[in-house]
């Protein structure tokens, strides 16, 4: 072959790979922007339908990726490459980082039954994987909790998923239980008004369902009742610690007792030959 011949067969080498080059090139700008068209729509498509902002999100950032990457596997190919040899490696490569991040790919797979079953959403207290706070953020990898103190603490999503989820901001509306001891000696029936009075005073308190007060059990030093009124969700703790003093205040003008727990102690004196005595009129009583 001439010079002239391979000069006009690289000429036309060169002029065919710039043509591919160029629809590769055009093929991904259109492609892209075919993508983000497509992804706006499905993301508008999910907003209508209401969905949660975070599964909108994930779902929307899979869909453009697989978008785009059938873009540039399109473009790759125009150029000549070989889209099959690329796929296996890139198949193999994956293989081997998903072997060597197990756990980072099993959170991430906790991560989308939260993101898709929901058992918590943002601002809810919950209860998981050891510790407990309101969400703050649910990402693909953890959970971000806010502690009461204000700490922060990011928990791997497969730790959570693995154990007992207890989502205390689940439902509109808890019950508040509390123990009320009072002594033997105090009338039934006083105990029971003026728990219902305390109760019936806070408006926090709700209607239905009823209120509960019961006696509940014959302790070793006291009478305990049950003090079970519902409430909204949000009021639980302010009713809880308000109920708690309030009932102490009643407690005191009406003179009714909150005993401690009592134990009575015999003392024997032992006379000659070790024989015990008839016990001494000293009885003391101690506090457990």
């Amino acid at each position: 072959m001439d010079s002239d011949a391979l000069l006009a067969s690289i000429q036309a080498t060169g002029a065919a790979f710039a043509m591919n080059l160029i629809a590769a090139v055009a093929i991904f700008v259109i492609g892209r922007w075919v993508a983000k068209f497509l992804h706006g729509l499905v993301i508008k498509g999910m907003e209508r339908a209401e969905l949660e902002p975070l599964l909108i999100k994930f779902l929307g950032n899979i869909l453009y990726a697989l978008l785009l990457t059938f873009v540039v596997l399109a473009a790759i190919s125009r150029i000549g490459i070989q889209t099959a040899s690329l796929i296996a490696v890139i198949a193999a490569a994956g293989l081997a980082v998903g072997l060597a991040l197990q756990g980072s790919l099993a959170n991430f797979a906790a991560g989308v039954m939260v993101i898709i079953f929901r058992p918590y959403k943002i601002g809810d207290f919950v209860e998981g994987g050891g510790v407990a706070g309101v969400v703050d953020d649910v990402q693909i990898f953890t959970t971000v909790l806010k502690t009461a103190d204000n700490r922060k603490i990011i928990v791997p999503n497969g730790q959570i998923m693995n154990g007992t989820i207890t989502n205390y901001s689940a439902h509109d509306t808890r019950r508040v239980d509390l123990v009320v001891g009072v002594g033997y000696d105090d009338d039934i029936d006083t105990v029971r008004r003026v728990l219902t009075d305390v109760v019936k005073a806070d408006a926090r308190v709700l209607e239905e369902p009823a209120l509960n007060i019961r006696m509940n059990a014959h302790g070793d030093s006291s009478v305990d009742w049950i003090v079970r009124p519902w409430v909204k969700a949000a009021d639980y703790w302010d009713v809880y610690w308000d109920m708690t003093e309030e009932i102490k205040r009643r407690f005191d003008r009406e003179g009714i007792s909150i005993p401690y727990p009592q134990r009575d102690v015999h003392v024997y004196h032992h006379g000659e030959g070790g024989q015990p005595e008839q016990p001494s009129d000293l009885e003391t009583t101690a506090r457990r």
